[in-house]
């Protein structure tokens, strides 16, 4: 997938591959992931849980455990990722890269006041004063839409609901300035409602200040009105990629199509039944042989079980009018989907 422009992209993921030595054997979590995020747009990655979403982004934020192997390249801004990170860059992750995680609490310190959490961010990587950074992180707090901040400044995390918290975290991870924030589930566990309210606020701060976003989530809805494109993974593989008008308009990977069927839609008449997707998704040691949605896909040929179906570029219309393909728009998939979800090999 390829969002690049002239100048060259600010992220670019090229081969990422990450294994876990387990008792039973080298277990592979990402496989082959590559991706280009131009600066001032967001990516959303979308797919059930243990698709390989947060292990990828986990990659980016150097944040694997260190008998995590890494393959692959990851550069920012030019700079190669794996690099800063053999030389321990400090002053990089936190001010230039951040990232909101799913659950706001285990992310602050339980002992310590709001105000100190954010403050310690200015200070450490920005060498503000006690007193600025201390005045900054009551800007921040106002900004990201929390009442009555200054109170909020001496309290503890266990005194904010999961809303407040949430909005917390993400005033920390804007606090130096990032020009990528990545979004990890951010709503996970929050009512309806909030989430919304979190989402909204995510999308006007990127905006705001010409941030880019990876936003993570398991909601084909959530990324439909808020990313510029959109990258389904399955089974710690991309599945399709494409921009998000492109992958709505006209779904090709069975995954896709079946993770959105799975959403409730206001528009269906009353006692609509949803249609889940049969089965589980497989553990990375079952992966490796075939398409990884093989057994769980109703469209299933032969075909699929022989080999890993490679990431390629979607012809144009239906049956692929005049061999036209879209450079921006890739599947992992030798079965077409179409919107009236039936298969054409």
């Amino acid at each position: 997938m390829s969002t690049a422009s002239a100048a060259g992209p600010l992220l670019s993921v090229q081969d990422l591959g990450v294994t876990f030595g387990t008792a039973d054997g080298p277990v592979r979590a990402v496989d082959g992931v590559s991706f280009d995020l131009t600066e001032g747009r967001t990516l959303g990655i979308v797919g059930e849980s243990g698709s390989g979403k947060s292990v990828t982004a986990k990659a980016l934020m150097n944040l694997l455990p260190s008998y995590a192997e890494v393959e692959g390249s990851i550069t920012f801004g030019g700079r190669d990722l794996r690099a800063l990170a053999a030389a321990r860059e400090r002053h990089f992750w936190g001010v230039e890269l951040t990232m909101v995680f799913q659950d706001p609490m285990t992310s602050l310190n339980p002992v310590k006041r709001i105000g100190e959490q954010i403050a310690e961010c200015l200070r450490v990587h920005l060498g503000r004063s006690r007193k600025v950074a201390t005045a900054e992180a009551l800007d921040l707090l106002e900004r990201v839409g929390i009442p009555e901040p200054r109170k909020r400044l001496r309290q503890y995390p266990h005194e904010l609901s999961g809303g407040l918290r949430q909005r917390v975290v993400i005033a920390m991870a804007l606090a130096c300035g990032p020009r990528l924030l990545i979004a990890d589930e951010p709503t996970t566990a929050l009512d309806v409602t909030v989430q919304k309210h979190i989402l909204d606020l995510l999308d006007d701060l990127r905006r705001e200040r010409a941030m880019s976003m990876i936003l993570i989530t398991h909601d084909l809805g959530v990324v439909k009105g808020r990313a510029d494109d959109v990258m389904v993974m399955y089974g710690g593989r991309t599945m399709e990629s494409a921009e998000t008008p492109t992958l709505f308009g006209r779904m090709h990977h069975p995954y896709t199509r079946a993770l959105l069927e799975t959403i409730p839609r206001i528009d269906a008449p009353a006692h609509t039944r949803l249609v889940p997707i049969p089965g589980r998704p497989p553990s990375p040691a079952e992966v490796g042989r075939s398409c990884p949605f093989a057994a769980r896909c109703r469209h299933r040929i032969d075909d699929c079980l022989d080999g890993v179906p490679p990431l390629v570029p979607v012809p144009v219309g239906a049956a692929g009018a005049e061999g036209a393909e879209d450079a921006s728009h890739h599947s992992a998939c030798i079965v077409s989907v179409g919107s009236d979800g039936r298969g054409d090999s």
